[in-house]
């Protein structure tokens, strides 16, 4: 069984770059190549789609790593 998500929780990767103060959401996708253990999306629905992440997962990362929001 799958695990159960509230949407309310599913951000996208506009609000990840904002959660790490990051300068756009471009950003996130090198995120992804030099961080291994940064959360990776839930959901992907393939190219010119938006990837989601869950809000907590990366709250929990930036204050981890000292990435704090802006």
């Amino acid at each position: 069984m799958a695990p159960v998500v509230d949407t309310d929780d599913l951000i996208d990767a506009n609000e990840v770059a904002a959660i790490l103060g990051l300068a756009n959401r471009e950003t996130v996708s090198a995120y992804l190549k030099t961080y291994p253990d940064m959360p990776r999306p839930v959901l992907e629905f393939g190219p010119r789609h938006p990837r989601l992440w869950i809000r907590q997962e990366i709250e929990a990362w930036a204050k981890k790593t000292g990435r704090p929001r802006r």
